[in-house]
């Protein structure tokens, strides 16, 4: 185990933990990130009345941890205190965390962190007529806001921030995976699993399909699979635990076969 090498590609200032947590498990953990985060300037004026009337929703969702750190960073503008009453929400372990960093004490689903799980929490199955807020990043797959408006409930987005693919040399992912011998990557999301092919030629997708992926939900591995990647393993979620265990338990399969 020692001698696997693993890209980790959260975004910025965002792989610190688990890169220590590989380390610590044996593991050579290098970082790429294969999203970029740009949060928007001055609100427009459509955005900011959503921030403004935040104490007339029920129920406010947080998409990921970025959605939280971002987000909050414009709601504060607003709100130096988040109103009462309202039931939070969050996908994920850290975003739950930043939440309750914030003193709120957020709902999230207990096993599956993922669109669906939170659609299946109990408290938003009756949302007839109540107001819903998304906190995102723009684009997704706008599962929760369409399962919610077939709910009956009134829904908006706060698309706060745009991810973006991060602008690296011709060529240079190849060098990245070849001259340090990466075995296995570990992907957060099916929008980094495109962004990883866009940043590889076809040529080089090819050459790089027997590296291991690690990916966080059934529906990025599908992903993976159609690409052409023969070794993927899936995380139950995309919490650095989840994706830590998923990688050990390649990592011993691989071993055992050697």
């Amino acid at each position: 185990m020692a001698d696997d090498t693993v890209l980790v590609t959260r975004p910025a200032g965002q792989a610190g933990p688990l890169l220590q947590s590989l380390q610590e498990a044996g593991f050579e953990a290098l970082h790429q990130p294969l999203l970029e985060l740009h949060p928007l300037g001055e609100l427009p004026a459509e955005l900011k009345r959503l921030v403004m009337d935040l104490d007339l929703y029920q129920h406010v969702i947080f998409i990921s941890a970025n959605a939280v750190q971002i987000g909050f960073d414009f709601i504060d503008d607003y709100w130096p205190q988040p109103p009462a009453g309202l039931h939070w929400y969050a996908i994920g372990a850290s975003t739950a965390q930043l939440l309750r960093d914030r003193g709120l004490d957020p709902l999230v689903p207990a096993r599956r962190m993922d669109s669906e799980g939170l659609l299946a929490l109990e408290s938003l199955q009756q949302v007839s007529g109540e107001r819903v807020l998304i906190v995102k990043g723009e684009g997704g797959r706008g599962m929760i806001r369409q399962q919610l408006i077939e709910r009956g409930a009134q829904v908006d987005e706060f698309a706060c921030y745009r991810r973006g693919c991060p602008s690296l040399p011709a060529g240079a992912m190849e060098e990245l995976l070849y001259g340090r011998g990466v075995a296995a990557i570990l992907v957060s999301s099916g929008e980094g699993l495109e962004n990883l092919l866009r940043l590889l030629s076809a040529g080089e997708t090819t050459k790089f399909r027997d590296i291991a992926l690690v990916v966080p939900s059934s529906r990025v591995a599908e992903q993976a699979r159609s690409a052409g990647f023969g070794q993927v393993e899936t995380a139950d979620n995309a919490s650095d635990t989840a994706m830590l265990d998923a990688l050990q338990r390649w990592a011993s399969r691989r071993q055992m076969s050697e």
